[in-house]
């Protein structure tokens, strides 16, 4: 929580202090041009790089496959996007890493080799894998613990078995 609270803090300042600074050295419109340029150029680089990344996903989709890494990049070119229409320069710098195609999947190799999947069924993360209605899900505190057989059953008198 701490280290977003100060992101949150050190970000605009920073922002600032480059601003003023590019300011100083160019003047005061060539900046503000210079960030509506970014802006502009990224939302294109967005939308080109956003249509192919849906199509890649609609390929996978096609032929049954799980368009995870599309979505993951469809994931960071929103937040690359919402970083070029953020004025400033370091988070022009952010969102354009998030936007150009070699970058980010640079970037999100190295994350995704970083993430470790877990597959559930559908009845949670107590299940056995592969287990279905007829089966019946696993319940309690410890995984492999506690199975529920679901069904009907009657008593038997002893006395009646023979």
């Amino acid at each position: 929580m701490r280290p977003l609270l100060i992101l949150f803090i050190a970000m605009p300042i920073l922002e600032m202090w480059v601003l003023i600074s590019v300011g100083k050295e160019i003047g005061a419109l060539p900046t503000i041009g210079l960030v509506l340029l970014t802006a502009v150029v990224g939302l294109a680089l967005l939308r080109r790089q956003g249509i192919s990344t849906v199509m890649r996903a609609q390929q996978k989709m096609q032929t049954g496959e799980i368009p995870a890494r599309e979505m993951a990049e469809g994931i960071f070119l929103a937040v690359g996007g919402a970083l070029l229409l953020t004025p400033g320069f370091i988070t022009d710098a952010i969102g354009f890493a998030c936007l150009i195609p070699g970058l980010r999947q640079l970037i999100l190799g190295k994350l995704l080799n970083r993430i470790v999947v877990v597959q559930t069924s559908s009845y949670g993360p107590y299940s056995k894998p592969g287990s279905g209605p007829e089966q019946g899900p696993q319940r309690g505190g410890e995984p492999g613990k506690h199975d529920v057989i679901e069904g009907d059953y009657e008593r038997e008198d002893p006395k009646d078995r023979d």
